[in-house]
C-alpha cells in the first residue's frame, strides 16, 4: 500500500492572553481549505490532533485543553476601514468538531501582532515607535475589535513587564477594545430580561442572567448550585456529576437564548454559550498559591469552556462579565454590590482581572458601546506545521 507524504503549511504558534493557538494566513492554506467546509475542518482537526480518545493531543499541536486547542485564520480585511479579518475555530478534543460560532477574546490579543508581522496591515499605519492601532473584523460574530500593539523600531514589541494572572511570565501589555460587543445581530438580553427563571430538569429552577456580549453567556448564582465562587479547577473538573449538571444548564440556557432549537443540538455547539457562576467577594488562594483578598475584587466568577472549568477566564467571557456588571439588576451587577459602574475587577481561579465597559439605555434597552481589557501576546514558534496529505 502506498501512503501519501506529509505536506507542510506555513504557521505560527502563538500565545494570546491565557490561550494558545495555531495561526494561519488564509492564503497559505491549501486551496481546498481556503474556503469554509469539510476540507478546512478536516485539515485543522489534524493540525490540532483531534479527535483524540486519549485526550492528550500527542499527535498534534493542541494542548488537550479548551485554552490550547484553537485555530486562527487571518487575511487582509474585506471590510472598509478594517485592517484584518479574523476567523476563530474552537477545536473539540475528543470529537471531530470545530465550533465556529464564537470568538476567542484571549487570542484576539495576538491577532494584531501576527497581522503586522505578516504584512496584513498597511505599513503607513505602523509607527516606527509607539502603538499601532489594528482594526480587526471578527468574522465569527461580525464585530469590530481594536487592538493596540506596542511597536519598537518598526517591529512588534512582545517583551515587557505587564503581568497577567494565569500566564507565568510577564510581557508587553496589549489593550483590546471590543466595540459594540453585544454578540451577533440580536438583543443583548435575548429574552428581554436582565434576570430570568431557567427551568433545568434534574437541577431545578435557577435565576439566570442570559447575555449576548463578547460571547453568549449564562450567569448563575454560585450559591444556588452549592458553591461559594472560590472553587479551583479540580473541584469541578474531577466531578463528573458536576460537569454533567453544567452541560445540562448550558443546553437549556442555549434554547432559552434562541441559539439552538432543541437541547440535543448543544452537542454540536460546544463553544457557545458559556456557563459561569458568580458570588460576592470572598478570600481564596489562586491556583498558583497567590492569596486573593476580599478587598482585591468586586465579585468572584468561575466559567466553563468546552465542558471544563477554565483555568483563568476566557477573554470573551470577561467582556460578558464587564458588560453585565455595568448594567444594574443583572446577577453579576448584584453580586458586585449593585449600582452603576464602568469597570469591575473579578476573581478567577488563577487570580484577578479588571475589565471596563460603557453601558447606556437607548429606547428602554441596554446597550454597551465598548468593553476594554488588557492582555499580552507572544510568538512561541513559527515555521511550518506538517500533516498527512490524505487528512483532508
Amino acid at each position: 500500500m502506498t501512503f501519501q507524504p506529509q505536506i507542510k503549511i506555513p504557521a505560527t504558534y502563538m500565545r494570546g492572553g491565557t490561550s494558545k493557538g495555531v495561526f494561519f494566513n488564509l492564503l497559505d492554506l491549501p486551496e481546498a481549505a481556503q474556503v469554509a467546509g469539510k476540507e478546512r475542518d478536516a485539515l485543522l482537526l489534524r493540525v490540532i490532533g483531534s479527535p483524540d480518545p486519549y485526550g492528550k493531543h500527542t499527535d498534534g499541536m493542541g494542548g488537550a485543553t479548551s485554552s490550547t486547542s484553537k485555530t486562527v485564520i487571518l487575511s487582509k480585511s474585506q471590510q472598509p476601514d478594517h485592517d484584518v479579518d479574523y476567523l476563530f475555530g474552537q477545536v473539540a478534543i475528543d470529537k471531530p468538531v470545530i465550533d465556529w460560532s464564537g470568538n476567542c477574546g484571549n487570542l484576539t490579543a495576538a491577532v494584531g501582532s501576527f497581522a503586522i508581522s505578516k504584512g496584513l496591515v498597511d505599513p503607513s499605519r505602523i509607527p516606527q515607535n509607539g502603538v499601532a492601532m489594528v482594526r480587526i473584523w471578527q468574522t465569527n460574530i461580525a464585530k469590530t475589535i481594536i487592538v493596540h500593539v506596542p511597536i519598537r523600531n518598526g517591529e512588534v514589541q512582545e517583551t515587557g513587564d505587564f503581568e497577567l494572572d494565569g500566564v507565568t511570565f510577564p510581557a508587553a501589555e496589549v489593550q483590546v477594545e471590543f466595540l459594540d460587543p453585544a454578540d451577533g445581530d440580536g438583543a443583548m438580553f435575548p429574552t428581554g430580561n436582565v434576570v430570568d427563571q431557567l427551568d433545568v430538569p434534574g437541577v431545578g429552577i435557577l435565576q439566570a442572567t442570559l447575555i449576548n456580549a463578547g460571547i453568549p453567556t449564562i450567569f448563575i448564582n454560585a450559591q444556588e448550585l452549592g458553591y461559594d465562587g472560590t472553587e479551583l479547577q479540580d473541584a469541578i473538573n474531577s466531578n463528573e456529576k458536576a460537569l454533567a449538571m453544567f452541560e445540562t444548564i448550558r443546553a437549556y440556557g442555549a434554547v432559552k437564548m434562541g441559539l439552538i432549537d432543541h437541547i440535543d443540538q448543544a452537542v454540536a455547539r460546544q463553544h457557545t454559550p458559556k456557563v459561569a457562576f458568580i458570588a460576592a467577594p470572598k478570600r481564596y488562594l489562586s491556583s498558583s498559591g497567590k492569596p486573593i483578598d476580599v478587598n482585591d475584587i468586586d465579585v468572584n466568577v468561575r466559567a466553563l469552556s468546552m465542558g471544563k472549568l477554565h483555568h483563568a477566564m476566557m477573554g470573551t467571557a470577561a467582556v460578558a462579565i464587564g458588560t453585565a456588571a455595568a448594567i444594574p439588576g443583572t446577577l453579576v451587577n448584584l453580586a458586585a454590590g449593585g449600582g452603576v459602574r464602568n469597570s469591575v475587577c473579578f476573581g478567577h481561579p488563577s487570580g484577578t482581572l479588571r475589565v471596563g465597559a460603557e453601558a447606556k439605555q437607548v429606547d428602554g434597552q441596554w446597550t454597551v458601546t465598548k468593553a476594554i481589557m488588557s492582555r499580552s501576546a507572544r510568538v512561541l514558534m513559527e515555521g511550518w506545521v506538517r500533516v498527512p496529505a490524505s487528512c483532508y
